[in-house]
């Protein structure tokens, strides 16, 4: 079994604490700021907590058209959360899951650094190609640069 991975990082104005309560929102957010992409979010099992599974239906903007999360672990003092993929068409034949590890951070200008790292288990030696790896990143930093904007535009919520 082989791995391959790409990293998001992405500075904001914003403190950790309200980039993590944003992301929070992610399931609901996404498919408002980005319905090319999320057509929608369904939670399946749970209440968003450590072990629930969404679905994700997917928009013309991706050659997807669904795949399923769990939330792992939520870490609010640390400010970092996981989730895994584990079923759906964007495993593409190849993979077993998707592991995404996000934790903000402080930046020396005094917002913050949402850093991810997203982990392709491979099924194999096959791995995703580098131009599936460099649309996924880009798409994950235009998302993150949308819910930036919605936040910014309601800030009683967040």
């Amino acid at each position: 079994m082989s791995t391959a991975s790409i990293e998001v990082e992405i500075t904001s104005p914003f403190p950790r604490e309200t980039v993590f309560k944003v992301f929070n929102d992610f399931h609901t957010i996404a498919p408002k700021v980005n319905p090319q992409v999320f057509k929608s979010i369904e939670t399946l099992e749970g209440d968003g907590g450590v072990g629930t599974i969404r679905l994700f239906t997917f928009g013309d903007g991706v050659p997807f058209t669904s795949r399923k999360y769990k939330q792992g672990t939520i870490d609010t003092s640390n400010f970092s959360y996981n989730y895994t993929f584990f079923e759906g068409d964007n495993l593409m034949g190849i993979l077993d899951s998707i592991d995404h590890h996000v934790k903000i951070v402080p930046s020396a200008e005094g917002g913050s650094v949402f850093k991810q790292t997203v982990i392709y288990n491979c099924k194999g030696d096959d791995k995703p190609s580098a131009e599936v790896l460099n649309f996924e990143k880009e798409l994950y930093e235009k998302t993150y640069k949308a819910i930036e904007a919605y936040a910014v535009a309601r800030p009683e919520t967040y």
